[in-house]
């Protein structure tokens, strides 16, 4: 351990001015660039199957978002908008022009507002287990309202915080044996790593702030269209655990009007955390898929 930082074979650290927020960057490998973006309630150690095998072919580059791992976790700016800020100005502070782009959940989410916000800087881009920016109006899915209702808890002024804060092996560590496709996805090793830097107080506010933004600020505009008037030019593959609680199936259509190239996979014997459930099939998709 480095600082609480765990160590992976071929994995160098370092802390990078990302137009003033202090990231924390793991990094493997030669080559050209690729961006590995996590989601909550992670950090960079989500990728620690999948380095491994993409490290011999790019330059694998791993930061913790805002509010996560090792990086800041400043008092706002937790708007998905920005995540997507964050990580453009990482890519100018290391001094990259292009990249190729995976990114799960929030970080899948947000690699979705890069590309379309910088399309010139994004070769390809992987998806795991997130939503698109152009929602469907199909009813059915509010059958589904009830698998959101923890993003409603975790936003509670004061209420959310705390609950990740006290009880990070409950909340953090259940969130994630939960939404897994397999008891021995994470081992215990593992869901300390994760749930014990929710302990900071700060992190545990930023938890707080991603899904609060999201239901106050970012939900309505997306579900009326807000990205409606942008276009995807990145191809772009989203694979999506068909044991996802949150991610259904239901929810992923109505991008086709918006994309040059979007695929769709749906993934068996996977749930939410994809990387970590099926790595060799994400990492054979992922080699294969990037090369174009």
């Amino acid at each position: 351990m480095n600082g609480g930082i765990p160590e992976l074979p071929g994995v160098e650290h370092r802390f990078v001015d990302a137009g003033g927020l202090r990231m924390h960057v793991a990094e493997a490998g030669e080559g050209e660039p690729l961006l590995l973006l996590h989601g909550w309630p992670q950090h960079w150690w989500c990728w620690r199957d999948l380095i491994p095998a993409l490290a011999p072919h790019y330059r694998v580059i791993a930061p913790d978002l805002r509010g996560h791992g090792w990086t800041d976790a400043p008092p706002g700016g937790y708007e998905k908008e920005q995540l997507a800020s964050d990580v453009l100005a990482l890519l100018d502070a290391l001094g990259l022009e292009r990249a190729r782009l995976i990114g799960h959940d929030w970080g899948g989410f947000a690699g979705f507002l890069m590309c379309l916000r910088a399309p010139e800087r994004f070769e390809r881009f992987i998806a795991l287990n997130t939503g698109h920016p152009w929602p469907g109006g199909d009813w059915r899915n509010l059958l589904s309202i009830w698998r959101f209702a923890y993003q409603v808890v975790l936003g509670t002024p004061g209420v959310g915080a705390r609950l990740v804060r006290g009880r990070p092996e409950l909340v953090i560590g259940g969130a994630l044996r939960r939404a897994a496709a397999h008891a021995h996805t994470f081992t215990a090793d593992d869901l300390r790593l994760f749930s014990e830097r929710f302990r900071d107080p700060a992190r545990a506010e930023a938890t707080s702030q991603l899904y609060r933004s999201f239901q106050l600020r970012e939900q309505l505009p997306l579900v009326r269209g807000r990205y409606r008037s942008q276009r995807l030019h990145t191809p772009t593959l989203l694979l999506v655990g068909t044991q996802d609680p949150v991610v259904t199936t239901r929810i992923l259509g109505g991008f086709e009007p918006y994309a040059d190239e979007m695929t769709v996979e749906l993934v068996d014997d996977a749930g939410h955390f994809i990387a970590e459930d099926r790595p060799a099939l994400v990492a054979e998709r992922a080699l294969r898929f990037l090369k174009g």
